[in-house]
Formats: structure tokens, C-alpha cells, sequence
């Protein structure tokens, strides 16, 4: 299972490119419809994020040590961040 953290860094590295495109367009603004484009799925992306912020902090709050920090995580790379943290919580300790 060696593919899966692979998976999760590529989903991650897409998911920031995806943010700082949609930032970077909150700044100076593409032209025509892009820039519409990207304001609504910059909103919904906001939306959807706060909402795994909410389930990573009812599924894993009892599991592990939680920071900060980990819900930025969730909330800047998604789903990604929390297959890391179930794969985390799945692996037994060494």
C-alpha cells in the first residue's frame, strides 16, 4: 500500500495549486467569466472545507491529540488530510 501516500501528497500539492489559483484571483482578477468561475468555487470550496473540518473534528477528536494546526490542515487540503489522519489512525504503533 505504498501507492496511497503518494496519492494523498499528489492530491495535496493539486489542492494548494487549486487555492493559490483561486487566491491569486481574489487579488487581481482574471478576465471575463474565470474570474466569476473561480469566486463561486473559491465560495463553495470554503464551504465544503468547513464542513470536513466539522466531521475530522467528530471522528478524530477522541483518537488523537488534535491542534490547531491539524485543522488547518483539513481545512487547506480536505479529504486528503483526512485519509492521512484515518490512515494514521488505522496503522497500528511501532
Amino acid at each position: 500500500m505504498k501507492a496511497m501516500p503518494l496519492l494523498i501528497n499528489l492530491g495535496k500539492a493539486i489542492t494548494l495549486i487549486a487555492w493559490l489559483m483561486m487566491a491569486y484571483n481574489l487579488v487581481m482578477p482574471f478576465e471575463g467569466n474565470v474570474a466569476t468561475i473561480l469566486n463561486i468555487l473559491f465560495g463553495i470550496t470554503c464551504m465544503m472545507h468547513c464542513f470536513q473540518v466539522a466531521i475530522f473534528h467528530m471522528l478524530f477528536k477522541t483518537l488523537l491529540p488534535l491542534t490547531k494546526l491539524d485543522y488547518l490542515h483539513v481545512f487547506i487540503f480536505g479529504i486528503f488530510s483526512l485519509l492521512a489522519y484515518r490512515q494514521k489512525v488505522m496503522t497500528p504503533a511501532s
